[in-house]
């Protein structure tokens, strides 16, 4: 497995964007003609260029050779032989991409504010009573930790809203060593951390226990593709 991230704070220039839009796919590019925000379609635009240029630097292929198939939930993978997975997340400055030869989910979150009521509709009873025990200082970012943790592992599954957030609990034991509780699934899925961003939380869920020690990072320019 590899994790990349690319830093986007500032707006990507209009020679830089057609630059970009050049390179992927025409579903790509419709769903980036649509956003109204600049800053939305420089995302949406952004995380494809980063997973093509992850896919070229680890299979020595060219752009024009990537296609991308679906599973039944929407989830793409690159059309390989065998399948090489990778999943894509942003938020606010930060875009991010899990490769991996298994199936990968990848997630991070801008520690904003938020009204932890939420996590009443969304989190598992053991999840809400440990944020609701952490003291007033620490409940945010607590509430971001769980959050990345459980939308990665959803998205390493595959399967989109079809999986109830509250069938399954990731808790933090004293050595803040994850624990994953899912009855209702038998396979083993194992979670990282990542510090990405002191602003952020960044989780990694897949279903074989290897991880990546550090964050590949890269520029706007690094991905220029040739």
């Amino acid at each position: 497995m590899k994790i990349y991230a690319l830093n986007i704070s500032k707006n990507i220039s209009p020679l830089l964007f057609n630059k970009f839009i050049s390179f992927v796919s025409i579903e790509r590019r419709e769903k980036t003609n649509k956003f109204m925000r600049k800053e939305d379609a420089d995302r949406s635009l952004a995380a494809e260029i980063l997973v093509r240029h992850a896919l070229i630097e680890n299979m020595k292929i060219k752009n024009e050779d990537i296609s991308f198939d679906y599973n039944t939930y929407g989830k793409p993978y690159f059309a390989h032989t065998p399948p090489i997975y990778f999943n894509l997340s942003h938020s606010g400055n930060w875009v991010v991409c899990a490769i991996s030869e298994h199936e990968v989910g990848i997630d991070v979150e801008k520690i904003d504010e938020i009204d932890l009521d939420i996590a009443k509709s969304f989190f598992a009873r053991k999840e809400y009573s440990d944020l609701m025990e952490k003291d007033d200082s620490e409940k945010k970012e607590y509430f971001y930790v769980l959050w990345t943790l459980k939308e990665s592992y959803i998205k390493a599954r595959g399967r989109g809203l079809s999986l109830d957030l509250r069938s399954f609990s990731i808790s933090m034991n004293n050595d803040n060593n994850i624990i994953f509780e899912a009855p209702n699934d038998c396979e083993k899925y194992f979670f990282k951390q990542y510090d990405i961003d002191k602003n952020y939380k960044l989780s990694v869920c897949t279903s074989h226990d290897v991880f990546p020690n550090e964050i590949i990072f890269k520029t706007l320019d690094d991905l220029l593709i040739y």
